[in-house]
């Protein structure tokens, strides 16, 4: 065909077929193996834990944990994955990269960030607490791990990834955006474009090698409205609770969210009146290979950890 052709590409059955069947038998093998986290439920319910070549999407209001879920999933990767052979690129627009190490830090010494930074003026930080978090620091940064802080356009991103892809053409890549709405957009465009074309491009861009993407998205207010609050039936988050919802469950292979019920100062969490004290539930709205679930954790953000119950 013609290079330069408009056409689409387009490939005949059997190469597919061989692919899936390949794909299967190294599956079975032990060949090819998902990235594992330190979390078992959500190992099981995403296919052995994170997979290449698919979008999972990670939402929840502002203090549900969504990103100390991610800043810990990290770190995780490398730590219980040591043969595997893949790379981070973080965007990270919300927060410094330094202030993501400090989170890390906090996670990896049960100290939470204010007893790390000596926030309180009779409580500074010890000669010998300090020598532990130089010690740790000198495990984390050798971390394959690279942070994009300043915010961009979705070309700017697109753009980042595949020069990062050519550099690292040999390596799975995870790519990791917190959060999407903080992507810049062209003059006059609104946020819902500047989403729909981030996904888009995203759809893309998992394609191609081993790429992995790992976004962190926000709710919309309604699920803070007082008639959800007071009626418990209401109380689980849904599909048009994200914003964007659209195109971002569209997108997405895998769609969660976390959610803290007594933030909202809910007392009794959904029809059969779950606890909510010290607890965040993760509910998976999404999986494109398996049947939505709902995940317990332990709530242990103050040490920037969430464990399973």
């Amino acid at each position: 065909m013609d290079k330069n052709s408009s056409s689409l590409t387009y490939k005949h059955i059997i190469h597919p077929t061989r692919e899936i069947v390949k794909y299967i038998d190294q599956r079975r093998k032990g060949n090819i193996r998902s990235l594992k986290t330190r979390w078992r439920k959500f190992n099981d319910l995403c296919m052995g834990g994170i997979e290449p070549n698919v979008i999972y999407t990670i939402a929840g209001i502002s203090g549900s944990g969504k990103s100390a879920f991610t800043n810990s999933l990290e770190s995780d990767l490398f730590d219980y994955n040591k043969k595997e052979d893949f790379i981070v690129l973080s965007f990270n627009f919300e927060m410094l990269a330094s202030k993501q190490i400090g989170r890390k830090l906090s996670y990896k010494l049960n100290k939470t960030t204010q007893e790390l930074y000596s926030g309180k003026s009779e409580e500074k930080l010890k000669q010998e607490e300090y020598e532990k978090i130089v010690e740790e620091a000198k495990k984390i940064k050798e971390y394959p791990i690279y942070y994009v802080d300043t915010p961009g356009t979705v070309d700017q991103i697109r753009q980042t990834i595949l020069d990062f892809s050519e550099k690292f053409k040999d390596k799975w890549l995870i790519i990791i955006l917190d959060h999407t709405l903080l992507t810049r957009g062209k003059e006059s465009q609104k946020e819902r474009e500047i989403l729909s074309n981030l996904q888009y491009m995203f759809m893309e861009i998992k394609k191609y090698n081993r790429n992995t993407i790992i976004q962190l998205s926000q709710m919309n207010r309604e699920i803070e409205a007082k008639e959800r609050i007071t009626n418990n039936t209401m109380h689980f988050p849904v599909r048009r609770d994200i914003f964007g919802g659209d195109s971002v469950f569209q997108a997405s292979d895998y769609l969660m969210v976390l959610h803290r019920p007594e933030v909202l100062n809910i007392n009794s969490y959904g029809p059969e009146g779950w606890p909510v004290k010290d607890l965040v539930y993760m509910h998976f709205l999404k999986i494109r290979e398996g049947s939505p679930g709902i995940i317990v954790f332990k709530n242990d953000l103050k040490y920037n950890k969430l464990e399973e119950r």
